[in-house]
């Protein structure tokens, strides 16, 4: 394991420039911030690492440090110990560059102007959302809906990676930009894929999106495709902002975050107040048939039958995904166009607050969660999807895993059917290995326990 053990680089564009205030908070070691900015810049440098436990990330890099020094010029980053792949010849890569300035443009943006705003009404953390991502310049006037939201595991068979790729080359081909949670698997494949489709339709703009978020971008440090980055304050937000953003969803394999992200999407669609919601397909290769059946199946014991008319299954067939997905983003942009909704942020699509305030994974939250039929099928999916969210952070989250190590595993109770049929999901995913990646062993320890 080699390291740099010390280098100074500028912030690139206008972040060079921040008040001594900005500068204490974010360079004091026994500051909250300097800690949140440390371990989001050591996720940065730590690119193109096949280590994804965070735990294990920050062992490595006990004595990685990143500091702010005042210069007359703006501030310089001085950083210590960092993982020297990120260098060439001792020169940091410049996409390292762009993605550390945009982590510190939006821990600062979201620290000393969003979260110092205490309203949290439903509408006004949609408006936090869209003017962290005003700020990032990811919300584009005057630009046709061409965005494709991709979700799908960072820990996948190598089959399912170049599925995930073709599919992406014909998004690209098509002219459609990209929007992942920028780690690797089928958030980077759709990214490399697409690069290529640009690369022969001469489309030299290309958008290449990752969201993430401080709990989570320790095991999902950015890809080297991504080109736009931007960091939502939690999980709730980043969730958001795939939803504001998008035009349209794909789906690939996955494990328990990405059924979370399923989830949370259903629980849109189906709120009442939602008229027009979102193209959503699921797709993978023949090899993924059954999976898909698997989640298909499960899908409807928890929310009905008719939980399938708001998706579409592709199993194989890329050139179909893309054609499809070209297809649906015409009907939005005809839609967008006849209601003059406009084509850069999802402004009409309603939320319920429920899915926006953040869902903290302590045992007493994850236990008091209501799995019950008998809800109204929006606020089930709701609920479900905070069960998942527990499960992520026990699996890979810091603070998650420290609870499951200080108690024990989570309790989830609910009705004897979901409980059954999240069970065998959950079995099917271990025997994948879609749980977690870097299991010692090769062992999962499951962070939850199911009860009813």
């Amino acid at each position: 394991m080699k390291k740099i053990p010390y280098t100074t680089v500028r912030p690139i564009r206008s972040l060079n420039l921040l008040s001594q205030e900005e500068i204490i908070k974010l360079s004091s070691p026994s500051a909250e911030l300097h800690q949140l900015f440390r371990e989001c810049a050591l996720a940065i440098l730590n690119t193109d690492s096949h280590e994804d436990d965070a735990e294990e990330i920050q062992q490595l890099y006990a004595d990685f440090d990143i500091r702010l020094k005042s210069q007359p010029r703006g501030v310089m980053l001085e950083i210590f110990n960092a993982p020297a792949q990120s260098f060439v010849d001792g020169t940091l890569i410049r996409g390292i560059q762009e993605h550390l300035s945009s982590v510190l443009r939006d821990i600062v943006y979201t620290d000393f102007k969003i979260l110092a705003e205490e309203t949290n009404s439903s509408a006004k953390i949609t408006d936090k959302v869209f003017r962290i991502l005003r700020n990032a310049n990811m919300v584009r006037p005057n630009v046709s809906p061409n965005l494709v939201v991709c979700w799908g595991g960072h820990s996948i068979p190598r089959e399912e990676y170049d599925y995930a790729k073709h599919v992406g080359y014909e998004f690209g081909l098509r002219g459609l930009d990209i929007i992942t949670g920028c780690g690797i698997g089928a958030m980077k494949g759709p990214m490399k894929g697409a690069a290529v489709g640009h690369a022969k339709q001469q489309i030299t703009h290309g958008r290449y999106i990752g969201i993430s978020e401080p709990g989570i971008i320790a095991s999902e440090s950015p890809n080297a495709i991504v080109n736009e980055l931007v960091i939502m304050p939690d999980i709730e937000k980043r969730l958001e902002a795939f939803v504001r953003l998008g035009h349209v969803i794909v789906v690939f394999p996955g494990g328990v975050g990405t059924v979370e992200e399923i989830f949370y999407l259903l629980s849109i669609l189906l709120h009442p107040e939602n008229k027009y919601g979102i193209p959503l397909i699921f797709a993978g290769p023949e090899s993924c048939r059954d999976y898909f059946n698997t989640l298909d199946a499960f899908l409807k014991q928890c929310l009905g039958e008719e939980i399938s008319n708001l998706y579409e299954i592709v199993i194989g067939e890329p050139e179909t995904v893309g054609y499809k997905v070209k297809q649906a983003m015409t009907e939005v942009h005809e839609n967008r166009r006849e209601t003059e909704e406009a084509y850069y942020y999802n402004w009409q699509l309603h939320i319920d607050p429920m899915l926006q305030q953040p869902f903290i994974p302590t045992h007493e939250n994850m236990a008091a969660l209501d799995l019950d039929p008998s809800l109204p099928k929006h606020l089930l999916a709701s609920q479900i999807r905070s069960a998942f969210s527990g499960i992520v952070a026990g699996n890979v989250k810091s603070f998650g895993i420290k609870e499951v190590a200080k108690h024990g595993p989570y309790l989830l109770k609910g009705d004897p059917d979901i409980m059954q049929a999240i069970d065998n999901l959950l079995h099917i995913f271990v025997k994948q290995q879609r749980m977690k990646l870097g299991q010692g062993e090769g062992v999962y320890q499951p962070c939850y326990k199911l009860v009813g």
